[in-house]
Parts: C-alpha cells; sequence; structure tokens
C-alpha cells in the first residue's frame, strides 16, 4: 500500500472554530501584531509549537489512574526512571517540570559568566539560560545548514572544524560542557548523524570536555538515522537511541516532545558530582527529586509515552504527515527548507519576502499574513528570535528566517493539511502585498514571547 494511514483510532474529538477574517484582522491587532498573544480559541489550525500540544495516547491516559502522589519514591517515579533508564543507561535521573527548567539547572550549576558553550545550534531557551548566567552560547552548524536548499540527509550536524577551533580559541577550561540537539530545531528540524555525535564526542574527549545531549526529539532524530545512515536500517529505533545517549555525559529533555506528554522534562547525568550539584537546585526550584515538579500522573504518562514514540509505524506516519505537507508546498512553488524536518515544515521567509529587509522581520510578516488568511499561527525563527546584539547596541540579523509550521502528534488529519496548503497558497499569491514589521516593545531575553510590533508602511 502506498497510504500511510494514521496508525491509531480517533476516540475523543474537540471542537474547534474558524472566526471571520475581519475577526481575526481585529484579534491580530489586539495582540500588537504577536501571534502569540492571541487566545488559541482564535487560532483555527494552531502550529505555534509541537511542545506539549499533543494528543495522549489510551495508554496514557489509563496510566494516569495509576498515578502515586506519593511526595517521596512514588511507585509512579520508579517506573518513569526505569524507562529513562532503559532509553539512556544514564546513572542519575532527575524529573523536571520541563525541558527550560533542566536547562536552567544545568546552567546555573556549571556555567560561569565569560564560559562558552558550543552547539551544532541553540535554541531559545538553551540559549536564553544561558546568557542568563553570563555565558556565551555558540552555535556551529555545518555549511550545509545554513542552505535551504540543499538536501543533504543531515544538516543538523556540528561542524567538527569549527568546534575544533572554538576550543584552541577559548581554551578547554572556558568551556564546562558541549552541546548537541537532536533534531537541530533551531535549522529546521534537521537531523543529526550518529557519526556526528561520535565525531564531537571524541573531539570534544581529547579535551576532557563533556558532552550535554538536548534530546527533546531524540526519537524523531533516531527514525531519521534508521532511515538515511549506513548500518543502522537493522536497528530498532530504541537502539540507535541507546547508541546515541551511550556518547552523552549528561542531557536535557522536553517532554513535551517526544514524551508524547503534555508537561514534563528531566535532566539526567553520569557525573555524582554534578547530579548532587543538580539535585540541590532542583529541590530549591522544582520540588523533591522523584517527583521534580511533576505529579506522579505525568510521570507515568511520560513513562508510556517515551516507549510509544520509539515506535517504528507512529515514526513512519509522523513522517509521512510532514513529507505530504513538504511535497504539496514543492508542487506550489513556496520556498521551504530541504529535506523536510522531523517536526515540522519551515517556511524560507527570507525567500517568500525578499522585498523585506532582515530588520524589517520577513518571517513575522508570513506569520502574521498566515494568521490573517486562514487562522494559521505558526511561529517565527529568524531575527526576532534569534537575532543579536553587538557591542555598540547595534541589532544584528539571523542568517536564516523561517517560519516553522510546528505540527502538534497525533492531533490534525488529512484534511486540516489540506485546508494548511490553500492558505499558505494565498498567502504565496499575495506575497508582494506583506509588509515589513519595526519592534516597539521588547525584553531582554526571549523577546519573542511578548514583544510588540508594529507594521512598517510599504
Amino acid at each position: 500500500m502506498k497510504t500511510i494511514m494514521e496508525p491509531f483510532r480517533i476516540k475523543t474529538t474537540e471542537s474547534m472554530k474558524i472566526i471571520s477574517k475581519k475577526e481575526r484582522i481585529k484579534a491580530l491587532e489586539k495582540a500588537r501584531q504577536n501571534v502569540f498573544l492571541l487566545n488559541a480559541e482564535d487560532c483555527a489550525i494552531d502550529l505555534l509549537t509541537d511542545s506539549g500540544t499533543g494528543a495522549m495516547s489510551t495508554k496514557q491516559w489509563a496510566a494516569i489512574m495509576l498515578g502515586d502522589e506519593s511526595y517521596a519514591g512514588s511507585k509512579s517515579w520508579k517506573r518513569f526512571e526505569k524507562t529513562v533508564q532503559n532509553i539512556t543507561d544514564i546513572k542519575h535521573i532527575l524529573p523536571t517540570h520541563q525541558g527550560r527548567a533542566a536547562e536552567a539547572i544545568l546552567a546555573q550549576t556549571l556555567i560561569k559568566k565569560g564560559d562558552v558553550i558550543p552547539n551544532n545550534s541553540h535554541f531559545d531557551t538553551t540559549r536564553a539560560n544561558i546568557e542568563y548566567v553570563g555565558g556565551i552560547a555558540e552555535n556551529l552548524l555545518c555549511k550545509e545548514g545554513l542552505d535551504t536548499n540543499n538536501v543533504s540527509p543531515f544538516k543538523g550536524n556540528m561542524d567538527i572544524e569549527q568546534l575544533k577551533q572554538c576550543i584552541e580559541n577559548h581554551g578547554k577550561d572556558k568551556i564546562p560542557f558541549a552541546m548537541i540537539t537532536v533534531t537541530n530545531n533551531t535549522g529546521g528540524g534537521q537531523a543529526v548523524s550518529m557519526a556526528n555525535i561520535k565525531e564531537i564526542k571524541q573531539v570534544v574527549s581529547q579535551y576532557g570536555i563533556p558532552l550535554v545531549i538536548d534530546c527533546c526529539r531524540f526519537a524523531e532524530n533516531a527514525y531519521f538515522i534508521h532511515e538515511r545512515e549506513k548500518g543502522y536500517s537493522d536497528m530498532s529505533l530504541l537502539e540507535i537511541a541507546q547508541e546515541m545517549f551511550s556518547y552523552a555525559d549528561a542531557a536535557t529533555m522536553s517532554c513535551k516532545k517526544d514524551g508524547l506528554a503534555n508537561i514534563g522534562g528531566f535532566l539526567i547525568c553520569n557525573d555524582d558530582t554534578w547530579a548532587e550539584n543538580f539535585r540541590n537546585l532542583l529541590i530549591i526550584r522544582e520540588g523533591f527529586p522523584t517527583y521534580g515538579g511533576l505529579a506522579g500522573r505525568d510521570l507515568e504518562a511520560i513513562a508510556v509515552g517515551l516507549m510509544e514514540a520509539l515506535e517504528f509505524d507512529y515514526q513512519r506516519y509522523r513522517h509521512a504527515t510532514i513529507q505530504y505537507l513538504s511535497n504539496n508546498l514543492d508542487e506550489i512553488g513556496v520556498p521551504i527548507v530541504r529535506p523536510n524536518g522531523g517536526h515540522a515544515v519551515f517556511l524560507d521567509a527570507k525567500k517568500i519576502l525578499p522585498h523585506i529587509p532582515a530588520l524589517q522581520y520577513p518571517g513575522i510578516g508570513v506569520v502574521n499574513a498566515l494568521y490573517i488568511e486562514g487562522g494559521v499561527r505558526a511561529v517565527e525563527l529568524g531575527s526576532v528570535m534569534f537575532g543579536q546584539f553587538d557591542e555598540n547596541g547595534t541589532e544584528l540579523a539571523s542568517p536564516l528566517d523561517l517560519v516553522r509550521l510546528a505540527l502538534p502528534r497525533r492531533v490534525y488529519t488529512q484534511s486540516h493539511f489540506d485546508y494548511l496548503v490553500e492558505v499558505i497558497k494565498e498567502v504565496w499569491n499575495k506575497k508582494d502585498q506583506i509588509p515589513g514589521y519595526k519592534i516597539t516593545y521588547q525584553t531582554k531575553f526571549l523577546r519573542h514571547f511578548t514583544c510588540h510590533f508594529e507594521k512598517i508602511s510599504q
């Protein structure tokens, strides 16, 4: 059969509404032209993020009923711990309420002012947590990753020569750990090869630098390795994941992605001293180390979801839906990041709106046009989210201006995707009418969540 259908049946539905275009324009004006500030009920197709927005399975809902809410050492904690250790074989397991809490604990215990953290690409909260404590988040993406038309299978890889140069330039004492993000969200949801992870580990080990994996989409990355990397097609996704983690000294996780849960995360490590420092801060910030800010029912749902994410049929279906959307946009001629990512389709806003300068934020122009045209909420991954300022306070543009259509797991059907394609086609046909934007209010960290925009008259 050529059709890859959903490997599930739908038992519960949630009603949705589509407000009129006039109402959408008014809603966006009220939200200061920032889709983050919209009411969710006013978004017909919500692709703002795939984080915590998925649908849980019957097994997860059943597991929730087993939730042991004991404060310390609950049965739910034991099931969670056993599952994470089965996948990662890492010694110390610390649950957190979500991924950014794990990142904050990691940064606040290990990073000093002026320290440098190399990564293939830091995502927004990772970078913010590093910079909040005075660290420098350095992106070392391979050159293929900066070319949206390049179809290399592992465009999320770190540039090994840049990594070596980074260590030589700053010295190992300034680098408390290196990171690798799988899949590489910032670079278009692109895969990282096992060979690249292994080579990164070899390089940093020579200098005594630990390797931390940002693993929130580890199962999707395992699927890419299974499909694209020689020597892995006969291995299960669990076995591939286990090999990935064998190169890690620690990892941060948002279980709102490949944990298939609506909340939760973890911070794991092999080093006893690290674990003690993490645990001390965890108790202050999150709660007792066997629940970490989560209810027992959440630990149960995550334990089931982590294993469901590693089911081959589920991953094949998820990647097929993303490929379906990519193929339809290719037929229209809409510029997208190739090959398609693991959790989203990324529109190339810079190529869609070449008449908009980078610091007039073409990504915001596309995002707002999608909402006005069809009630579709997407997110900009460009100069608003990842732009920086030089020492003189001059804003620097991001090398990529992307719009991410992040697909919640097990939520939308083919007719939703067909509607989405129609909306994108309308925006594409009216692209010359889309204006640039300026920021009228922003915060120092993670400005994209709350900043205000105004249109720039053409």
